[in-house]
């Protein structure tokens, strides 16, 4: 919708300025105090303002310097416009650029803008939505005309035209009929459903205006376009509306923005180099799964090569299953479907499975959890206080339906295997349970090589009692444990309100890799939810019959999006002991084979992977072969080797060469193998 009634330069939305003038009017004559309202700032200190002052004031009262900085203020915990009158007592932060939940509103407001470009370049383009994601900001249009990269550079050269123009972000207030019938007469369809689907019929809608670009949007934003100091528009890619298929496809625009340029060029870096490491790329240069089309999108096929890794990842699991006092368990890929009822999946995630197969006796559905399995094994025999805690894990596939357009490589797909485990224990278990889990998850990313990790607690939120199952007493307990547990471990975390799944809190532990990104895998979670649909009970101390706690793990996620995850932080060099062939032989001519087949034979016997390239081929294209599959060490053996009984070293990334006893080369390689060095 285009509107041509923006006054560039404005600092304030209109309705809010003549809202705040109104204030004044009214309170002409009177004693200015007798409206006031108590602000307490960050410090501790509080200041009298009279009723309807904005942030934006307040910040001119504390230091021309902040107001300049500010873009956005936090009230009582909400994130509001600098413009909004503040009409109670309130605890008031003026956030900038230093302040992280300043960027998701830097970023949404750069999507704005973005919107803002393309309807000045093409008007005829429908809106959908634009938020702001961990990265950056993309926008959802629908328009006829693919967009091309050379439109791109045109969007980016009109958005750059507009925050030159510093035009404000002001907020209006529209009846509803209005704003529909607005939107309805430009075609905005979309707009129209977010309009129809999330606000009543009595209300007034919050519209954002951008210049000539009028946007139904709840907020808040930055104060104009010229806070925008850094942006970059990336890629277009495909979007069903609403993530149906059968709807019109739409382009969404991907972009990034920035408080600066520096942090924008490390941002760009950082792409680039993640496009070397694509797990696509590496997977298929290096063999290690595919994708078929034949089978159908979303399937992993795994290669020879990967599934030497996945068996050195699956080992050193059950390994550790064993280890730490798990039980190994084996459920079924499919059941009847009145499991799925009793569990609440046929209620609550229906969409996400695939269709129901009739058979003889019922019809049936592919799992997508592990977790109704483990609790008909729990519940198979009546269990005592003196049997808990039970822990049952599996490395179990699942199958959940992903639409096309949100699947890519191993990292989102339709049949993957979760390394899933369930405990059941006691209340005065779970805190120990939960630090047993922890530290479990943190040995994972330590003997995979990843040193740095950021933890998240997500809880419920009280206020909203309809989105979460479970009484008061039991997220209490389910908080306090997972809090407790992190306090244990002097592990740094975050909690984030309302964020918890509906059937009870969790930990999450993002691990940062090679590249500095940020991976979502490992989940510790409680649930009330499951043991109350299924009755589980184990009998106390006293006789009585009680309900256990439950609790579940996964600590890769999934086996095929780790493994997606390990291929992107190596670049697809792996350590040693995960690389699918860790040492390759080559004699330099056909007389020295039977010298290369006996070192060859030795290290096998050792325990090491090992391949003996004969062919007849130049040595150096053999070498330069193997280098491109990042094998860590390449033994080149002629003459002068087969006399002294040596091996000449070629390790990876290293140019010097070593000449040793192919003994002295197996205890190196053991070492790394048994150490699980992440370097050679």
């Amino acid at each position: 919708m285009q509107q041509d009634n923006c006054v560039a330069g404005d600092l304030f939305d209109p309705l809010v300025s003549l809202q705040y003038t109104e204030n004044i009017r009214l309170n002409a004559g009177r004693n200015p105090m007798s409206e006031a309202i108590q602000v307490k700032l960050p410090d501790g200190s509080t200041k009298e303002v009279p009723k309807g002052t904005s942030p934006l004031e307040v910040a001119k009262s504390i230091s021309p310097r902040l107001a300049e900085a500010a873009l956005v203020a936090k009230t009582n915990g909400d994130l509001i416009d600098l413009t909004r009158p503040l009409e109670k007592d309130a605890d008031l932060r003026i956030l900038t650029e230093k302040d992280p939940e300043a960027l998701e509103v830097y970023r949404h407001s750069s999507a704005h803008l973005l919107a803002a470009a393309v309807l000045e370049l093409f008007p005829e383009t429908k809106l959908g939505h634009g938020p702001a994601t961990e990265s950056g900001f993309f926008y959802d249009f629908y328009r006829p005309t693919p967009f091309t990269p050379e439109d791109l550079q045109k969007i980016e050269a009109k958005m750059q035209e507009l925050v030159q123009q510093d035009i404000p972000y002001a907020r209006e207030f529209l009846p509803r009929d209005q704003g529909l019938q607005q939107f309805k007469q430009e075609g905005d369809f979309m707009k129209c459903h977010f309009i129809e689907q999330f606000t009543r019929p009595d209300e007034r809608i919050s519209i954002y205006r951008t210049g000539k670009f009028l946007d139904f949007c709840r907020g808040p934003h930055i104060p104009s376009t010229g806070k925008i100091k850094a942006f970059k528009l990336l890629n277009i890619a495909g979007a069903y509306w609403l993530g149906d298929e059968k709807n019109p496809q739409l382009q969404r625009i991907y972009g990034t923005s920035f408080f600066s340029k520096k942090d924008l060029d490390q941002y760009l870096h950082q792409v680039e180099e993640a496009k070397k490491r694509d797990h696509r790329v590496l997977g298929q240069q290096l063999d290690l799964f595919s994708i078929q089309e034949l089978a159908g999108p979303g399937l992993i096929f795994w290669h020879p090569k990967g599934g030497i890794i996945r068996k050195e990842m699956e080992d050193w699991m059950r390994e550790q299953y064993l280890k730490r006092g798990y039980s190994l368990v084996y459920t079924p890929h499919v059941a009847r479907r009145q499991l799925f009822h009793t569990s609440g999946h046929e209620g609550y995630y229906a969409s996400n499975m695939f269709d129901a197969m009739e058979l003889d006796d019922a019809e049936y559905r592919l799992k997508p959890m592990n977790c109704p399995g483990h609790i008909l094994i729990y519940k198979d025999s009546l269990k005592s206080y003196r049997d808990l805690p039970v822990r049952l894990g599996e490395l179990g596939t699942v199958y959940r339906y992903e639409r096309s357009g949100v699947m890519h490589g191993l990292l989102r797909v339709r049949g993957f295997t979760q390394d899933d485990a369930h405990t059941f224990c006691t209340p005065q278990q779970i805190e120990d349970e939960i630090v047993a889990c922890t530290e479990f998850a943190l040995d994972v990313l330590k003997d995979f090589g990843f040193d740095q990790y950021q933890v998240e607690l997500s809880t419920w939120d009280p206020k909203d009692r309809k989105s979460f199952l479970g009484s008061e007493d039991q997220w209490d307990i389910g908080n306090r444990s997972l809090e407790n547990a992190l306090k244990k471990l002097n592990i740094e975390y975050r909690i984030i309100p309302g964020e918890a799944a509906f059937y009870g809190p969790k930990i999450d532990i993002k691990l940062v890799d090679a590249i500095g990104r940020l991976w979502q895998l490992t989940t510790v979670q409680f649930d009330f939810n499951l043991p109350e649909r299924f009755g589980l009970e184990y009998v106390a101390e006293d006789g009585s019959r009680k309900r256990p706690l439950m609790v579940h793990r996964a600590l890769y996620g999934s086996v095929e999006r780790f493994f997606g995850v390990l291929i992107e932080h190596y670049a697809g060099a792996f350590p040693v002991w995960l690389s699918p062939v860790q040492v390759v032989l080559i004699p330099i001519a056909e007389r020295h084979a039977e010298y290369a087949n006996k070192v060859g034979s030795q290290l096998r016997e050792a325990g090491i992977r090992v391949q003996v390239d004969a062919r007849n081929e130049k040595m150096n294209a053999k070498i330069r072969e193997h280098a491109l599959q990042k094998v860590p060490f390449m033994l080149v053996v002629g003459d002068k080797e087969v006399e002294a009984g040596k091996v000449n070293v070629r390790t990876r990334g290293k140019e010097k060469t070593e000449d040793m006893s192919a003994q002295e080369f197996e205890d190196r390689v053991r070492k790394l193998i048994e150490s699980r060095a992440a370097s050679l």
